[in-house]
């Protein structure tokens, strides 16, 4: 059978296909486990599994030159192979082979069970390993080995730059690298995926050429050679998928044409107990002019932790609901959520809005809104239905309404019934909006806040709710600009740049001796004294782990018996019950509690303006964005405030401490997510997975930015010239391979 790379593993060469490591021939096969570990069954998925590094063993050295603790590679011929029972451990066998090249000899010892290396005199070998002394001679220690069969034969683990793959338990390295160097043996030269004039434009090597050199390179300079070509394909595949959706939603998607300048956006203003920084006046102008246009808004709004992202949001709103239609507020958790409808209360309140629950009886706006439609189509002839045109809204009192999964009953099933009915003009709430059951009558405006914790089939099944309905996607986690151009770069970018005023800085100190503890325990102490509360945050980095809540619940109980015995202290965490987290928090925030001992659901949109004080508890295990949400729950009120991040890493771990000073050094949101994805790569920041985006496996944004533009450019220009990727099929092809799990996403308008 001819070998292509939609072959299956098993097809490049059975009997290697079903090696186990060691050489043997028991147990499940190598391709099952691959499979199973990595997802490859292909050819092709096979050439993709990139090597994670390389060791140059294309040097041989001479046995006699040979020093101890030297990496090295030998060649030569087996003069003795011997197996003998190990003395100390029954069952094991121990074989010493002695090679020799003419300069000297040298031992390469194997141990295994019930099975020795068949080495005969006169083999050929090549090895490599660390030199090691024993006894009166020298032996190869965590070596490799292969046999050279005739002068021309290939070598494929020595006397190369020698790829190391990642493996996985059931599958060694050396039997992937052999996997590979066969099936690009077998192979034909590989079709180049690029469009000949891209490959041309960007002086690219051939994608045959390129992935054969990533493999097995002769030299460092075509390694790199082979390594741009194949993030640049990574960088363009990912960019044509962003520029692909971008273009269908802009020219392909009908959206509502809404009227920015009303009555509800006029009563807002006229409200609002503070005047607008410039950046939320900016913000709300372009977000305007985007909810104007009959196409879909899709846009991106991000800001520090406490710029005012909720005024922007709730003038969206009102904008949607003020031409006759619905709006929805979508967060991540019930305590973000429930922040969400309180901000809002405290806004809309003034201008005469009312919870949905405690409204009674009034004229169904269902009923008026239909009469209006039918006045439209007789005076003018256009269908009921035209999203084109904004329909004015309702003269009754603006309602909004919670659902999340802690809203049961009969109050849930009223205001499913709103939401129905288009009575309920604005929905806050978590995923619990988009489950089955929930049925908008006219939603034309989708707010998704911190949407990277979203999977992307959430973020679909909410907007699915409306016709091309308005997208607001809202973060408060900074993003740098590599991110926004790739995993964003459908959205048009809005940036809240600007601090209201009256925020107050936090200082952040770094905690490591038991004194500097003490010291920041004081802090606490004077803080509570002075009328003021304090949050302290354990590492529960996944709210799931029973483990990590048991941690919270034992200092907890450490801190309220042991160090602030005199002070009230509150626990909340991810397992808790809606209404019980719910009471917690609202305790806290009324002053019925000192201290807050918490897991990180309060990472995003808690706001106590009393709280001035944040202890962080192993503050080395969370990335920069999330020890940056954290500390901004504090500050927040018209006092000064102190973060302290209790350190409990070693001094070689550089990474975490590099980390940590970063935040003592910047309160900037934006510098500090730019060294984030420094310091940990994007696949960390943001669950690929979970943005339906494909994965990069060698590009890495914050090292290839000029790479980046340079695809970025292609890409675009390319589907300028042909939108709909009619004259290049194998692109196209490659699309839908690549944003499998966003099939919808990418396809679908």
């Amino acid at each position: 059978m001819t070998l292509t790379l939609a072959s299956p593993i098993s097809a490049i060469d059975r009997r290697l296909a079903a090696r186990r490591p060691g050489g043997q021939d028991k147990g499940r096969p190598a391709a099952a486990v691959l499979a199973e570990a990595f997802g490859i069954s292909t050819v092709g998925q096979l050439l993709h599994h990139y090597p994670r590094r390389y060791i140059d063993r294309s040097q041989v050295s001479k046995i006699r030159e040979l020093r101890v603790g030297q990496q090295a590679t030998v060649i030569g011929k087996v003069t003795a192979a011997k197996t003998r029972p190990a003395r100390a451990q029954r069952g094991l066998l121990v074989t010493t082979v002695t090679i020799y090249d003419r300069t000297g000899s040298l031992d390469l010892t194997f141990f295994t069970r019930r099975w020795a290396p068949k080495y005969r005199e006169g083999q050929e070998l090549a090895a490599w390993g660390v030199v090691e002394r024993y006894r009166r001679g020298l032996q190869l220690g965590n070596f490799e080995v292969e046999v050279l069969r005739g002068e021309d034969a290939e070598q494929v683990h020595t006397g190369r730059i020698t790829p190391i793959h990642p493996a996985a338990e059931g599958v060694a390295t050396r039997t992937i690298r052999e996997l590979v160097f066969r099936a690009l043996e077998q192979l034909a030269p590989i079709p180049d995926p690029l469009p000949p004039g891209v490959v041309e434009a960007e002086s690219l090597q051939s994608f045959d050429r390129a992935i054969r050199s990533v493999h097995f390179p002769d030299s460092a300079e075509e390694l790199a050679r082979a390594r741009e070509r194949l993030k640049f394909d990574e960088l363009f595949t990912l960019e044509l998928g962003v520029a692909f959706r971008k273009r269908r939603v802009e020219t392909a998607e009908r959206g509502v044409a809404h009227d920015p300048e009303g009555p509800l956006v006029e009563r807002l203003r006229a409200c609002l107990p503070f005047a607008p920084t410039a950046a939320q006046e900016r913000a709300m102008r372009t977000i305007g002019r985007a909810m104007a246009a009959p196409r879909p808004m899709n846009v991106l709004l991000q800001g520090d932790v406490g710029s005012g992202k909720t005024l922007v949001a709730l003038y969206a709103a009102l904008v949607a609901i003020q031409s006759g239609h619905q709006a929805a507020i979508m967060a991540p958790t019930e305590v973000l959520a429930g922040q969400h409808l309180r901000s809002a209360s405290e806004l809309l309140t003034p201008m005469g809005a009312v919870p949905y629950l405690d409204s009674r009886s009034r004229a169904s706006a269902s009923e008026s809104a239909g009469a209006q439609l039918s006045l439209l189509e007789d005076a003018q002839g256009t269908p009921a239905g035209d999203l084109a045109r904004p329909v004015a809204r309702v003269d009754r009192r603006l309602t909004y309404a919670l659902l999340t999964a802690g809203v049961t009953g009969r109050a849930r099933a009223r205001v499913l019934e709103g939401i129905a009915s288009g009575d309920l003009d604005l929905a806050v709430g978590t995923h619990a909006l988009v489950q089955e059951g929930v049925e908008f009558r006219d939603l034309s405006l989708a707010v998704i806040d911190e949407q990277h914790r979203f999977g992307v089939h959430q973020r679909m099944a909410l907007t699915g709710k409306g016709v091309a309905p308005d997208v607001l996607v809202m973060t408060a986690t900074p993003i740098p600009r590599t991110l926004a151009l790739t995993y964003y770069g459908d959205l048009d970018v809005v940036v809240l740049d600007e601090m209201p005023a009256g925020r107050r800085p936090v200082t952040t100190r770094i905690v490591r001796t038991p004194a500097e503890r003490r010291a920041a325990y004081e802090v606490v102490r004077r803080e509570v004294q002075a009328g003021r509360q304090a949050f302290v945050v354990c590492a529960a980095i996944d709210e799931s782990n029973r483990a990590e809540v048991r941690a919270a619940e034992h200092e907890a109980s450490r801190l309220a018996t042991t160090v602030f015995p005199d002070l009230s202290v509150a626990l909340l965490h991810g397992r808790m019950r809606p209404a019980e987290k719910a009471r917690i928090m609202e305790e806290f925030r009324s002053g019925a509690y000192d201290l807050l001992i918490s897991t990180t659901v309060i990472e995003v949109g808690v706001d106590v303006p009393n709280a001035t004080v944040m202890l962080v508890e192993n503050a080395e295990r969370f990335g920069l964005a999330q020890l940056h949400q954290l500390r901004g729950r504090i500050g927040r009120g018209a006092h000064d405030s102190l973060c302290f991040l209790f350190d409990e890493s070693r001094e070689d771990n550089q990474e975490a401490r590099a980390r940590l000073d970063a935040m003592v050094a910047t309160t900037d949101g934006f510098e500090l997510a730019d060294e984030d994805l420094r310091l940990r790569g994007e696949g960390t920041l943001f669950d690929v997975r979970q943005s339906g985006m494909p994965d990069l496996k060698l590009a890495r944004l914050a090292e290839d930015l000029e790479l980046v533009g340079r695809a970025r450019a292609r890409a675009f220009a390319l589907i300028e010239e042909d939108p709909e990727l009619e004259r290049h099929p194998a692109l196209l092809r490659e699309l839908r391979s690549r944003f499998e799990r966003s099939i919808d996403w990418l396809f679908h308008s």
